[in-house]
């Protein structure tokens, strides 16, 4: 499975972006997907999961009610909304798949994973 992420950029404070994640491989919808990410100097941090059927999400506590994910099974791809952006959101985003129907925060639990999208959100 090969995942690439996209649209990461520069945006102020209170801005939004949307990434995306577009996987390639027919059997997208038996992959559970997350959106992690990574700044400077700290670990690779869990952000949002979605289950592999779409119904069940969930989302780091620094984000939740700023962040959605969705997923189209249709186009092979997960889509990470962010609003409300902050500066302490500027880091690498990446997105990874896993061969399960549930989402998991741990970063061992995804067995593939994108090449990462820099978001960076000024002040």
């Amino acid at each position: 499975v090969q995942l690439q992420a996209s649209g990461g950029g520069l945006v102020q404070a209170g801005g939004s972006l949307r990434l995306s994640c577009a996987a390639s491989t027919g059997t997208f919808s038996t992959y559970a997907m997350g959106w992690f990410r990574q700044a400077p100097g700290k670990e690779r941090e869990f952000v949002a999961g979605i289950s592999w059927n779409g119904d069940s999400t969930d989302f780091a506590n620094s984000v939740k009610g700023r962040f959605t994910i969705s997923r189209d099974s249709a186009e092979n791809t997960v889509y990470l909304q962010m609003n409300s952006l902050k500066p302490e959101d500027t880091a690498v985003y990446y997105c990874a798949a896993r061969p399960h129907s549930r989402i998991s925060r741990n970063t061992n639990a995804y067995n593939y994973w994108g090449q990462g999208t820099q978001v960076t959100v000024s002040s």
